[in-house]
């Protein structure tokens, strides 16, 4: 059997907003109720995903991290979820800062990343517009959802992959990249050598 493709994936927002429930409703159909919004937890979960056979590592981060187990999770993660609740715009403030920590991390690369609005039930509670959602996403270029843990409405799984498939392309783009530098290393050092012996 071919080796899976692994992908490492980290879920960033503050605490509250339903990262947690999000990735148990992407990994079990189901949804918590309750759970200690304070841990930290990570999954494997593996997927067909056109018609490869992905391994995630997803962390769910516990939104109340310092600095430095932030700038951690940033190096570890290869693709991020962004959550906010749509119910609470201080969470979806703090999107921008957030991408930017990211940015900076994670520089010269780029950063894969979706956007996900969460607890789309709860519209008669929102603070926070589709139209701003998908604002923000253009700004950020990536894709952005608006779901519910809660219900399951929403592509939370189209959501996951999409991610996963992104994270894949970056990865063989930049396979490429560096194998096209080496040979062209190597066809210099042998040149210069060839310089040496012709001098």
């Amino acid at each position: 059997m071919a080796k899976s493709a692994e992908v490492k994936l980290a879920i960033f927002g503050r605490a509250g907003v339903g990262k947690s429930a999000l990735v148990v409703r992407f990994l079990t159909k189901r949804f918590i109720w309750e759970y200690d919004p304070t841990l930290e937890s990570t999954y494997r979960h593996q997927a067909t995903i056109d018609d490869e056979v992905v391994s995630m590592e997803i962390l769910d981060t516990a939104g109340q991290e310092d600095a430095i187990q932030k700038e951690g999770h940033v190096r570890w993660g290869e693709g991020f979820v962004l959550v906010y609740d749509i119910t609470d715009r201080g969470s979806f403030e703090e999107m921008l800062p957030l991408k930017n920590l990211l940015d900076e991390v994670k520089k010269p690369k780029n950063v894969t990343l979706i956007l996900v609005g969460n607890k789309a039930d709860l519209d008669h509670s929102r603070q926070v517009s589709t139209e701003e959602g998908e604002k923000l996403a253009t700004e950020l270029a990536c894709a952005f959802y608006e779901c519910s843990a809660c219900t399951g409405e929403g592509n939370i799984m189209e959501a996951f992959y999409e991610l996963c498939r992104e994270v894949r392309r970056r990865k063989m783009v930049q396979g490429k990249t560096r194998r096209r530098s080496s040979t062209t290393h190597v066809k210099q050092a042998i040149n210069k050598m060839l310089t040496k012996i012709s001098s």
